[in-house]
Order: C-alpha cells, then sequence, then structure tokens
C-alpha cells in the first residue's frame, strides 16, 4: 500500500502550503511539497495518488501544470486552490479534468474530506 495515499502540495505561499500540508499529515497522508510548478512536474509520477495545486504560481501555474501532467499521460487527480472567484476558473477547470476547487482559506474538513473522496474513486493502479 505504499503510495497509495501519497499527496504531492504545489503552493508557492509558504503559509498556505505549510498549512495544507499539516491538514493533510495530521489526517494521515504522506505528503511530499513543492514550492511551484517547475519543481512539482519534477517530482509527479505514478506514485502520486493526488495533487493539491494552487491556481496562481510562477512561473508555472496550475493549469499550465495539469496540462503538462495529462500530456505524460498521467491520470493524477488534481484539486485546485484558489482565491479566485472567477467563474471561467471552473470552466477551464472543468475542461482539464479537475476533480475539485477549493477556495482560499482552504478549511481543514472540506479539504481531507474532498482528498478522501477522491482517492476512494481513484482506480488502482495497473
Amino acid at each position: 500500500m505504499s503510495g497509495k495515499n501519497r499527496i504531492l502540495v504545489v503552493e508557492d505561499n509558504d503559509f498556505v502550503r505549510m498549512q495544507i500540508v499539516r491538514f493533510l499529515a495530521d489526517s494521515g497522508f504522506e505528503v511530499e511539497e513543492s514550492t511551484d510548478g517547475r519543481d512539482a512536474l519534477e517530482k509527479i509520477d505514478e506514485t502520486i495518488a493526488l495533487a493539491v495545486v494552487d491556481v496562481r504560481m510562477e512561473p508555472i501555474d496550475g493549469f499550465e501544470f495539469v496540462r503538462s501532467v495529462r500530456g505524460r499521460n498521467l491520470d493524477t487527480p488534481v484539486i485546485l486552490v484558489t482565491g479566485d472567484h472567477n467563474p471561467d476558473l471552473l470552466n477551464e477547470a472543468s475542461k482539464w479534468g479537475i476533480a475539485a476547487v477549493l477556495m482560499k482559506p482552504v478549511q481543514r474538513e472540506r479539504l481531507v474530506k474532498t482528498v478522501e473522496k477522491m482517492l476512494q474513486h481513484r482506480r488502482p493502479a495497473q
């Protein structure tokens, strides 16, 4: 079962990233951290069960990260986190098969429940 609950958190804001990591680690998940999309692309592989990704980052934003992951034929579920209330963001998220979008500040209970739900629906790797 190693890696079954391994989550990649990609967030450029140190406080927000540490908070999300703490929420997930305290709930029993194995967490990997990245401060930007470029670093995250080096870390993501088939051992990552799910990614929690900020939308607005430099030099690679959340959507660019998702496009790159999908281009590698990885079907890793992605939860986007954002402070942006733009309805176009939800349309774009749907277009790229984003599992969920959570608004900042991220609430512990909502994050953990969303992650658990996504992991339950994830098909086992073959």
